[in-house]
């Protein structure tokens, strides 16, 4: 099973982007999204955006993260993958 987390687009050269979320940053590909734009949450699978989210969506689902990250912390995160 897969999960996404939204990124937001800080960078668009071509079909080449940059997403940002939670501290982390990822390149990103564009090409299923109609203009993409500067600032626009999208979800990434296999490094191509595949769904743009509205950004009440975007950050409810960010905060949703933020507290399992919270929950888990850093430890039980390691814990969790062994």
């Amino acid at each position: 099973m897969c999960l996404a987390i939204p990124l937001r687009l800080t960078a668009i050269n071509g079909r080449d982007a940059v997403g940002e979320a939670m501290g982390m940053s990822r390149a990103v590909r564009v090409d299923f999204i109609p203009e993409p734009k500067v600032g626009d949450y999208v979800i990434v699978h296999a490094g191509f955006a595949i769904e743009r989210l509205p950004e009440r969506q975007a950050l409810d689902d960010l905060e949703a993260w933020e507290e399992v990250s919270d929950a888990l912390g850093k430890d039980g995160a390691e814990q969790s993958h062994s």
